[in-house]
């Protein structure tokens, strides 16, 4: 069943979708895309021709629509689904709880109904490291208490109790719940990355900006944390290695393994600072910093233990953070919104 099964990638052109839709077409996969472009844009259609040799079967679909995802159910034969599609800012989240329960919750509902509908119960669910809330110890292990403090987080960790629920329930059921840290990086092709849309809300992609010269300086939030530096340490991890975790979880299930939950990362470390010197190496511009007061709700230091991935699945990050700089440099400077300010930085 594994080898030539078909998935359907929901939230597939997003950053992490996109990326991982590479890796499941060279893993071998058929896929099939669905996405309503909340958080992405269909010009990253065509990059994806490029990157697989194959034109892309997508759909634009919203999967809180039961009709028009059980269409695309009834018009392919899906052996899994790996499920991207969510809105992911802690900030908006806060702001607008109701349409992050709506959207999160009711995508992840209403893709589970379908799916049980059409005789299909293999599922990949995007959660996040934030269902820890603050870690109490370091590195982070699977079994570490669960405390999401903002509701972005709440949907992820309401979506892991759904799924535990309903595979209690129905034993046919086998789902992979990955919990990853801080997905950074690019394709090394540069012909995909992370397009934030506004104000970027992560560390690299606003570094990415300020080296391209579109933002004046980096706000670096806290510089008196119990770190080696004083800023934040947060686990990075690149994009594609997060896209072969998928792929893993995916060979996982079809072969018949059992439920899992699992982290993602590297279970290294790197702080605000170590970040923006490898970027500053990377890119060969310097960035500019001002120090901020720490934010509400930042922790000090987060990083995964990774070493039941490795048991379960034998994945393990291989990429580091000079890659992951050097991987979103090369993503900037080919993407067509980073052009006009790299060029006023020359």
């Amino acid at each position: 069943m594994v080898n030539g099964a078909t998935i359907l990638l929901t939230g597939a052109c997003g950053y992490i979708g996109s990326h991982t839709w590479v890796a499941l077409a060279q893993a071998g996969f058929a896929v099939v895309g669905v996405d309503n472009f909340t958080n992405s844009s269909p010009g990253v259609l065509p990059r994806l021709q490029r990157l697989t040799g194959q034109t892309p079967v997508f759909e634009q679909v919203d999967v809180c629509s039961a009709a028009d995802l059980g269409a695309v159910f009834s018009r392919h034969r899906i052996d899994a689904v790996v499920h991207f599609a969510a809105l992911k800012a802690v900030g908006e989240s806060t702001s607008q709880p109701l349409a992050y329960y709506a959207n999160n919750l009711g995508g992840l509902l209403t893709t589970c109904r379908v799916m049980q509908a059409h005789g299909c119960r293999r599922l990949v669910f995007s959660s996040s490291a934030t269902v820890y809330g603050a870690p109490e110890h370091l590195p982070i292990p699977e079994d570490a208490p669960l405390s999401a403090t903002n509701p972005y987080g709440q949907t992820k960790l309401m979506g892991e109790t759904l799924l535990r629920d309903l595979a209690q329930a129905d034993p046919d059921w086998r789902t992979a719940t990955l919990r990853y840290f801080n997905p950074v990086g690019a394709h090394e092709s540069g012909l995909i990355g992370e397009e934030p849309r506004g104000t970027p809300n992560n560390l690299m992609p606003y570094v990415a900006q300020v080296a391209a010269g579109q933002r004046p300086f980096l706000q670096v939030f806290g510089d008196d944390y119990p770190t080696p530096d004083g800023t934040g340490v947060r686990d990075y991890l690149h994009v594609m290695d997060l896209a072969e975790g998928h792929v893993a979880a995916l060979r996982w299930l079809l072969a018949g393994g059992d439920a899992l939950t699992l982290n993602l990362g590297t279970g290294q470390g790197h702080s605000v600072l170590e970040v923006v010197s490898a970027y500053s190496q990377a890119s060969g511009r310097e960035i500019p910093l001002r120090m901020a007061p720490r934010r509400p709700g930042d922790v000090a230091a987060c990083w995964a233990d990774a070493s039941q991935a490795f048991k379960a699945l034998g994945w393990q990050a291989g990429r580091g953070l000079a890659q992951m700089c050097d991987d979103s440099w090369r993503w900037s400077r080919s993407s067509a919104g980073f052009n006009e300010g790299i060029q006023r930085a020359a």
